[in-house]
């Protein structure tokens, strides 16, 4: 039950933090956040230069943006298939029950698998769609027996298998 509240109380204050960052963000934030989304590697300099600000006006927009809760972090593009071979599906999964408990277990389970790069919870025909990256078919058929084995309350995995990259993911739209 102490868990229920804690995560509750937490939903509360990202519900609270996002709206009084949406009260305090304004267009020259929202150039920023786009900048950064686009170039986390610009230097603060740069950014400054681009949205027509001081440096130091620029890096405390920036840690206030933080501070909002509306950068979570900053992260390389790694082109893993330039490193190794690898096999990345799509994983539409349906649990036989939809408490909240079930979906918690299921998540607590997801979170541990190195292998799911991304899981989203989902309306419509099936309960999520995982993305997952492994080096071959045999590993995702173990980890697929895995999930469906683990009294997580799979009832079905449904897999397509990634061709080909035809628009990775650069950012959402902020305008």
């Amino acid at each position: 039950m102490s868990d229920r509240r804690s995560k509750s109380s937490r939903n509360v204050n990202v519900l609270a933090r996002s709206s009084a960052a949406e009260s305090f963000v304004d267009e020259r934030d929202i150039q920023i956040l786009s900048l950064l989304q686009g170039q986390g590697r610009i230097s603060n300099q740069d950014l400054a230069t681009a949205v027509n600000l001081s440096p130091s006006a620029a890096l405390q927009r920036v840690r206030r943006l933080e501070g909002f809760g509306l950068i979570d972090g900053y992260r390389a593009d790694i082109n893993v298939e330039r490193l190794r071979p690898i096999l990345v599906v799509f994983a539409e999964v349906t649990l036989t029950s939809h408490f909240p408990d079930d979906f918690a277990r299921f998540e607590t389970e997801l979170a541990e698998i190195p292998e799911v790069s991304a899981a989203h919870q989902i309306s419509g025909p099936y309960d999520y769609l995982l993305e997952v990256a492994v080096s071959d078919i045999n590993s995702w058929r173990q980890l697929a027996d895995r999930l469906l084995g683990a009294q997580l309350g799979v009832a079905k995995i449904t897999t397509s298998v990634k061709m080909k990259t035809a628009k990775a993911f650069r950012g959402y739209p902020l305008a």
